[in-house]
């Protein structure tokens, strides 16, 4: 009689299983095909050879990822279209492991060895629960405990019994790996070159950006990265790599189970080798295709430079804006948020840059007096078009300070009213600055004075551009009436 072994230290691997004999197995992938979303999935396109005989043919595919919808799985001949059709699909992911194999097993028999010193126990009775944990010996041993076991013997009833288990017959239904298994009507017998494509969860791409200010803060080089993660519990050998960057719409998702330094400015400058990647639109979105082919493993973390760009003239800006972007009634203390410091570039060819930027972080570099790279501050952005602007926010002025206070209130109808306030600004840097004042009000709104020159950028918010000298001070003042 056929006898299954568990085995401790072996667990899942101590277990094989074959194609019944009616099946026919599928050659493994010849040409790999892999499309990521930075939405964590991912569309795999594989060519796989069919030897069909006519009629119908059961056919197994191994090697599939772990995380597969199978409602989104397509089949078709290349060799002959029309002559090969999907009459029934079934996706078996049912895995060989010892919790599993115990618990198809209720009410069979089951044998436990123990290995003890100059002999050998044996236990046998019939599996009346199925165990919840498996838990190895801490020395190493074959000795294992499948905790919550019962086990009916002829003489007693065993709890948690202890041991190498052998089983007479594996359970039906278990499979080594992930696998389709199809019934296919073939009208044409013979060898068929078929493509198969699916979605699966959990492989994911992330863009990472590296810039690297000069000394004066007007040019960055800037690096980027991509980042690939994939834990769909398949590995794709020598496969053709696509990036698909934008928000696609996805009805019902499938459920979800060190960025490199930049290289020196100095070396950016020299004509450098093409970008991998080259980028197209595609639909409403932007499809990133690698040059050449790569290896994504199963329980992997790669990474792939996209493009690099030097040169790049950027805007150092110190930004004031104590109300967080939205107006607020006057709480009758002083505002006294810091000076932002933010970094701005415009995306486009005339500034070396000018392509589609998918979301990512943006960290940011600066050489020190001794030429030691210093990380200065870090921010993210979203999906950027080209000849948009980019802004990053990276971090607070150290050396400058603001506070901002209402001075008056008047309340000159049951709908009108009319706010004086003080913005002083002071620099402690070596330098002049400008600080850029950003203010917010509601209703309808009129400066009725004001000390600094003012813009109106929209409906709420109006700011002033203040220069404040090295060491020094300067003032902002102004009376707004609302309705």
């Amino acid at each position: 009689m056929k006898k299954i072994v568990i085995v401790a230290l072996l667990l899942a691997n101590s277990i094989s299983i074959t194609c019944r004999a009616a099946e026919l197995e599928a050659a493994p992938p010849q040409d790999i095909s892999l499309t990521i979303y930075n939405q964590n999935f991912g569309l795999v396109r594989e060519e796989r050879t069919l030897d069909l005989t006519s009629g119908i043919n059961n056919v197994r595919v191994e090697d599939v990822a772990a995380t597969i919808d199978p409602t989104s799985v397509s089949f078709q001949s290349l060799t002959a279209p029309n002559s090969v059709v999907v009459r029934e699909q079934n996706y078996q992911y049912d895995l060989i492991d010892p919790v599993t194999v115990l618990s198809k097993s209720l009410g069979k028999t089951v044998k436990f060895k123990q290995f003890l010193p100059g002999r050998t126990n044996e236990l046998t009775g019939i599996l009346l629960n199925s165990p919840q944990a498996v838990v190895s010996a801490p020395d190493g041993s074959q000795a294992v405990t499948y905790q919550g076991l019962v086990v009916k013997t002829p003489e007693a009833v065993v709890l948690n019994p202890q041991g190498q288990v052998e089983l007479t017959e594996l359970p039906d239904g278990l499979v080594g790996k992930p696998s389709l298994l199809w019934k296919l009507e073939c009208a044409k017998p013979g060898t068929h070159k078929s493509e198969i494509s699916y979605q699966a969860a959990n492989m994911n791409w992330n863009c990472d950006y590296v810039a690297v200010l000069d000394k004066a803060d007007e040019k960055a080089d800037l690096t980027s990265w991509v980042t690939l993660d994939n834990k769909s519990g398949a590995t794709y050998k020598n496969a053709s790599l696509k990036l698909m960057a934008g928000d696609v719409h996805r009805v019902q998702p499938t459920p979800q189970p060190m960025p490199m330094m930049a290289a020196d400015s100095a070396e950016m400058a020299v004509a450098a080798p093409p970008p991998q990647f080259s980028e197209q639109a595609f639909a409403e979105y932007h499809l990133y295709t690698l040059q050449g082919k790569t290896t994504v493993a199963n329980n992997e973390t790669k990474q792939l430079s996209l493009f690099n760009a030097s040169d790049i003239p950027v805007k150092k800006l110190f930004v004031f804006e104590p109300t967080a972007g939205e107006y607020q009634p006057y709480g009758g203390a002083a505002n006294t948020q810091k000076v932002n410091v933010k970094i701005e570039m415009d995306n486009s060819e005339t500034n070396h840059l000018g392509m589609p930027l998918p979301k990512g972080k943006v960290r940011v570099y600066k050489k020190d007096n001794d030429g030691a790279l210093q990380f200065v501050g870090e921010d993210q952005i979203d999906h950027t078009p080209k000849d948009e602007k980019i802004r990053l926010y990276i971090g607070d002025a150290f050396d400058l300070t603001a506070e901002r206070k209402q001075t008056n209130q008047v309340q000159v109808s049951s709908t009108k009213q009319r706010s004086s306030y003080q913005i002083d600004l002071r620099n402690h840097k070596k330098e002049d600055v400008t600080i850029t004042c950003i203010e917010h009000s509601w209703g309808t709104w009129t400066i009725l004075n004001s000390s600094q020159a003012y813009t109106k950028k929209d409906a709420k918010t109006f700011e002033f551009a203040v220069k404040v000298p090295a060491g020094g001070v300067a003032q902002v003042t102004y009376e707004i009436e609302t309705r």
